[in-house]
């Protein structure tokens, strides 16, 4: 049996392969241990969070619900932030959405949905037309708790809502509701009785008719 022979222009090219390898192994490790960290951006008076939104093409603009302390904005990553919601009859925030076809359409569920012994009840789901400066009630008033908004990625008229709805006891406004109209009206399209509630909702990627 002949032994196999490794040629000149075959050990070059192993070589130039096992050098890519290692320094793609060092950049991955010196970015895993030293570029890459987490840091604490605030607002640091707006309490525990369950919803953040980022505004698509803007990357340094971003929105904070706090589960007890409004709606929060800022525009330049973190560095300030602006309350945004305060003239709003409740605190507590469980949803903010922002319409991918614009970006001047905001949806924010008030209530928390994080079941534990001290929570706050929300009054239904609120809509901005121009990036939060202004907000109307939309409905879902008795819904107390919303866990997710989604907005069709075509329409932002078209939202679909998690309403988990109240924490205590069982109430007829829970389960995933649809609007095609910006809020105006609403059906419940899944829900199994009073005491069955939802707490989160996703497109499939690419196919916003599949959720």
């Amino acid at each position: 049996m002949r032994p196999f022979l490794l040629l000149p222009g075959f050990m070059r090219l192993l070589a130039v392969f096992c050098l890519c390898i290692g320094a793609s192994g060092a950049w991955a490790a010196a970015t895993d241990r030293g570029d890459l960290h987490w840091r604490l951006l605030g607002p640091f008076r707006g309490g525990r969070v369950l919803t953040v939104a980022g505004v698509p093409g803007q990357p340094q603009h971003f929105y904070f619900g706090a589960v007890n302390g409004g709606v929060w904005e800022t525009r330049d990553a973190g560095r300030t932030w602006q309350p945004i919601f305060d003239g709003q009859p409740v605190g507590s925030i469980g949803a903010i959405a922002v319409a991918p076809s614009d970006a001047n359409v905001l949806y924010v569920g008030t209530g928390e949905a994080d079941m534990r012994s001290d929570i706050a009840q929300g009054d239904g789901v609120y809509r901005s037309g121009d990036a939060g400066r202004t907000w109307a009630k939309i409905g879902l008033d008795d819904s107390q708790q919303i866990g997710r908004i989604l907005v069709d990625p075509r329409n932002s008229g078209t939202i679909f809502v998690a309403a988990l709805g109240h924490p205590y006891g069982p109430n007829a406004e829970r389960g995933v509701f649809r609007s095609r109209d910006g809020g105006a009206h609403w059906q419940r399209v899944l829900g199994k009785g009073s005491d069955t509630g939802a707490i989160d909702l996703a497109f499939e990627p690419g196919h916003p008719d599949v959720i």
